[in-house]
């Protein structure tokens, strides 16, 4: 027999032995065939579990009266009596829908903004005008929202804020900002606009700038003005990341801008009605009325909140179109 075919045969059984033979599979096994892969990984794995996992054992403390004489886990257990509470006296619902409102807001305006802007950005021809303009739209993203609250107060401070100025030397009557609940409702959107539009108006603008000039090129030859070229090449494309950003803020929906509200709003009871959102109640709670089990009930409800929602946002998308969604 030929050398070649009894190599071939001797080639063939061994394929069919390894076949045989059963594969070694397990986490071990893929902990060291991996092992530098987990040894990057886990400084990640640690920083969660210490900061999200571990103080996870605080939920406990949604169904207690906690009580400061006894010991962490002493407490008199009170089953759901929080949550009815924060139920029945209407709390949790007006709580509920200012923060849902104000994050709807926020993610509608800010996206729809975000993507005029960067559409209009890439379409300019002089580059240091659009580099200039770019920069001073994100500039803003910088400032803390200490600096913006004594912006805010010192335009609308009644007794010398700049706008009560303004209307005083044209013989008007001063206007009580800090007093009127629904004014609030469009100051906080504005200020959460302009803080932040700019951020997302780079990401789309990165995106747009990753489109073929091809593209365009065939629109162009095929008689398509700027703006058939944009509402047939340039939104379309853009469809996937707005998406992923919009999975992305759908998941803290729940989780209001606290810095944004606390800072402008403060301690002002004037206020609650309009500006009160899930995160100021929940630390309103532990600073003021030290109320434990009351703030961890309120936190523990928009946790599960949003953890139901993200995921049913996911499970509809996933269905409509697999490659949009988040897993």
């Amino acid at each position: 027999m030929p050398t070649g075919v009894i190599d071939f045969i001797h080639i063939d059984l061994i394929e069919r032995r390894s076949n045989r033979m059963p594969k070694k599979h397990g986490l071990l096994r893929e902990l060291v065939t991996n092992r530098i892969m987990f040894l990057m990984l886990l400084p990640t794995l640690i920083f969660f579990i210490i900061n999200s996992y571990t103080p996870m054992v605080g939920i406990y403390y949604a169904f207690t009266q906690f009580d400061f004489n006894t010991s962490l886990f002493n407490s008199q257990f009170v089953g759901l009596k929080n949550f009815e509470f924060l139920w029945k006296s209407g709390v949790l619902m007006k709580l509920t829908l200012n923060t849902i409102g104000y994050n709807l807001a926020f993610i509608l305006l800010g996206n729809v903004l975000a993507i005029a802007l960067a559409i209009l950005l890439s379409e300019l021809k002089t580059q240091w005008f659009k580099k200039l303009t770019q920069s001073i739209m994100f500039l803003p993203y910088f400032v803390s929202f200490v600096i913006l609250s004594v912006i805010v107060y010192n335009v609308f401070n009644y007794e010398s804020g700049f706008l009560n100025t303004l209307l005083a030397k044209f013989s008007a009557e001063p206007v009580d900002v800090y007093n009127t609940p629904w004014v609030w409702v469009f100051l906080i959107i504005l200020f959460y606009l302009w803080k932040n539009l700019g951020y997302s108006m780079v990401i789309y603008l990165a995106t747009i700038t990753g489109i073929s000039e091809e593209y365009y090129e065939a629109a162009k030859i095929d008689g398509a003005n700027i703006f058939q070229r944009i509402w047939y090449i340039t939104v379309p494309m853009l469809k996937t990341t707005f998406v992923m950003l919009l999975l992305f803020a759908l998941g803290s929906i729940m989780k209001g801008q606290f810095d944004l509200f606390y800072q402008l709003v403060g301690n002002n009871g004037m206020l609650y009605d309009t500006t009160d959102i899930l995160d100021t109640y929940v630390y309103r709670s532990l600073k003021v009325t030290f109320d434990i089990g009351m703030s961890t009930a309120a936190g523990l409800y928009q946790s599960l909140f949003g953890f139901i929602l993200i995921m049913t946002v996911n499970s509809i998308i996933k269905k409509i179109n697999s490659d949009y969604a988040l897993f």
